[in-house]
């Protein structure tokens, strides 16, 4: 089983290989509390690390969600456009945002692992 890194923003990231799947963590959705809409990019899209890569809403905020790594989007989760509420439900397993084709797996080699992250939340 790949390894979850996390970012400061609380975006997930499992890798395999060369492909990635990326989404909210626990913590994001519980703040969130009632995602009501999930905007997702097109399959195809490029993004480099840090960028906007897709933005999901509740009845208090909105909140871009970052590329955790650089690479070409491959596949959406268009559950979540019909059924947002899914972040609430499992937002480190079913409630993924994409799947990306990496350019540069390292890049998640600074990212928090389960433990820092924890303690990144704790502050």
């Amino acid at each position: 089983m790949a390894e979850t890194r996390y970012t400061e923003q609380h975006e997930w990231i499992r890798v395999d290989g060369d492909e990635a799947v990326v989404g909210i963590s626990k913590h994001a959705a519980a703040e969130l509390n009632g995602v009501v809409f999930v905007e997702l990019p097109e399959v195809g899209k490029t993004v480099a690390k840090g960028d906007e890569l897709a933005v999901v809403e509740s009845a208090k905020a909105a909140s871009e969600v970052y590329a955790p790594a650089s690479g070409e989007v491959i596949a959406v989760n268009d559950v979540l456009e019909g059924e947002p509420g899914k972040v609430d439900e499992s937002p480190e397993d079913e409630a993924w945002f994409v799947k990306l084709k990496l350019t540069d797996a390292s890049e998640v080699e600074s990212l928090m692992d389960a433990d820092a992250y924890k303690k990144h939340i704790e502050e």
